[in-house]
């Protein structure tokens, strides 16, 4: 029972588990929004890395309009 007793708390992130754009902090529609907020990020980061892979060739445009209809509005 000491040993149990003796052992640091666990430490958790605070993270939330769904997928939604949020109303505040949103430029265009939210999705980068969402997506750093579903990764524990900030949406500079995810807004950098969005345009970033927009150099490579991809469907990264049409994922983010599929996000947009996909993701329901917080």
């Amino acid at each position: 029972m000491a040993a149990a007793a003796a052992r640091p708390a666990r430490l958790t992130l605070a993270r939330s588990t769904a997928l939604e754009r949020p109303r505040g902090g949103r430029l265009i529609a939210g999705v980068c929004a969402a997506l750093a907020q579903r990764f524990g990020m900030k949406p500079w980061q995810v807004r950098v890395l969005f345009v970033l892979s927009c150099i490579l060739p991809g469907p990264q445009f049409l994922i983010y309009i599929a996000l947009w209809i996909i993701l329901p509005s917080a």
